[in-house]
């Protein structure tokens, strides 16, 4: 048999959404700011990196 209930059913609390803890918080620091000094040094390497083979050939 189906009963309709129009979502009143009974009633569940949200489950906790799980935190960082303080080792996972500082990682993720460390990774957050080796992509941004990265970001900042991988262009110029780059550049270096293209320049030398571009000079390989002429």
């Amino acid at each position: 048999m189906f009963v309709d209930l129009d979502g009143n059913g009974p009633w569940r609390e949200e489950p906790a959404t799980p935190r960082l803890t303080p080792a996972a918080q500082k990682a993720l620091v460390w990774v957050i700011a080796a992509n941004a000094l990265l970001l900042l040094i991988a262009p110029i390497g780059g550049a270096t990196v293209v320049e030398a083979v571009i000079a390989l050939f002429f």
